[in-house]
């Protein structure tokens, strides 16, 4: 299991201590970039995501929750991101042209959902996305409870990937900590992203190991 802490959740006034912390005990980097418009708050932009990558010694994963992210795409490949994943309620009829413009920008790229998106709409991106982000909250604000009918997605969305013959990383966003890692870990998910649960909890690292070691528990 491989564990993605949000750096929305990060103490922005000591992001150097905390990004050390996901260099030393984690694997990837989530990085949320929020426009205001496509969800209703305002995270950070480029130069945010240039100064981790400045001191990042592991990938930095670039979630859009922004419209029009075909925009954008580029430019944070530029700022360092390793993966792009966009909001197919963003893109829509576009989402497999832009899956193929951030590959070929040399940048892993996925396709996201909300809980409210039937995750078939996404079945065809399958076929050619790195990835696949399964949000299980609603996109735009950390600290929300997780949505357990997440679980029944993230196995549909396995199954299919299954069905065809591939074998790319779920990714789950939203409520994710140790205490449902391990239900995750078995519906098929790959990559957690947490945030409060991470730089909230009393012992950072333990909680990266707890959430990282789940499926052995």
């Amino acid at each position: 299991m491989l564990i993605a802490p949000s750096i929305l959740a990060a103490d922005f006034l000591h992001l150097d201590k905390d990004v050390e912390l996901v260099n030393r005990h984690a694997d990837i980097f989530h990085l949320d970039v929020m426009d205001g418009i496509f969800v209703p708050n305002i995270s950070f932009g480029f130069p945010v995501v240039e100064a981790i990558a400045l001191k990042a010694e592991k990938p930095l994963d670039v979630h859009l929750m922004i419209v029009e992210p075909w925009k954008y795409a580029e430019r944070f490949a530029k700022a360092g991101a390793s993966m792009i994943s966009f909001h197919y309620e963003a893109a829509l009829d576009k989402s497999q042209e832009l899956i193929s413009s951030i590959q070929a920008l040399g940048v892993k790229a996925g396709i996201v959902i909300n809980p409210d998106c039937p995750v078939e709409k996404v079945f065809p991106c399958l076929e050619t996305a790195d990835f696949v982000l399964i949000m299980s909250v609603f996109a735009g604000f950390g600290g929300q409870k997780f949505i357990p009918d997440s679980l029944d997605r993230i196995k549909a969305v396995r199954a299919q990937i299954r069905k065809i013959g591939r074998d790319i990383p779920i990714e789950v966003d939203g409520g994710v900590g140790p205490d449902n890692a391990g239900e995750l870990a078995k519906a098929g998910a790959s990559i957690l992203v947490a945030g409060s649960s991470v730089f909230k909890a009393p012992d950072p690292a333990e909680a990266i190991f707890l959430m990282k070691n789940a499926r052995l528990r």
